[in-house]
């Protein structure tokens, strides 16, 4: 069934709302990679004696990430910020930003059904249960690589979000006020 005239929305209307979500999925990208590069550049900046740089970064990730750096990557004898899952988690978040303009349409913002995120957290949950009841000894990669799946799946969820939020919405609303 065709569309309704109601519903028409001008090809430049969309070339610019393509426009906007690209502008806000590369600076949310962006973002995420720099969350990425502090959580990393901690050890690098505490092996260098950078005591000032490190201190802030070790303080401002201790609020997030419990740092028992017996469960954190390490450069030299220096842990990263975060351990191992929390990295994993923002790592996949950075890789699943920059993979999801192949995977779908960037200025889609209707979300996925919720089943999936909830799915991408029984890797972690498996691998944490079989840790805790000892059937299993966690390892940096289990858990790296079952924060990867989550975060991944959360980047996701998240992009549509924010150009829903910052930028698409507002174009909806402002091209049904040209049409009127």
């Amino acid at each position: 069934m065709p569309d309704l005239v109601e519903n028409y929305i001008p090809q430049t209307a969309v070339a610019q709302m393509r426009r906007q979500a690209i502008m806000i999925w590369s600076i949310a990208a962006f973002l995420v990679f720099v969350w990425v590069f502090l959580i990393v550049l901690a050890p690098f900046a505490e092996a260098k004696n950078l005591a000032g740089v490190s201190n802030s970064l070790y303080k401002f990730f201790s609020f997030l990430c419990h740092q028992n750096s017996a469960r954190s990557y390490a450069f030299g004898a220096h842990a990263f910020a975060v351990c191992s899952r929390c990295f994993g988690i923002y790592l996949g978040l950075f890789g699943g930003f920059l993979i999801y303009p192949f995977l779908w349409r960037i200025e889609e913002t209707e979300p996925f059904p919720r089943f999936w995120l909830f799915a991408a957290m029984i890797p972690m949950a498996v691998d944490w249960l079989l840790g805790v009841f000892e059937i299993w000894e966690n390892t940096h990669s289990s858990r790296l690589l079952t924060g990867v799946v989550l975060g991944a799946a959360c980047a996701v969820y998240i992009v549509p979000a924010l150009i829903e939020i910052f930028g698409v919405l507002p174009n909806k609303r402002r091209v049904k006020r040209l049409s009127i």
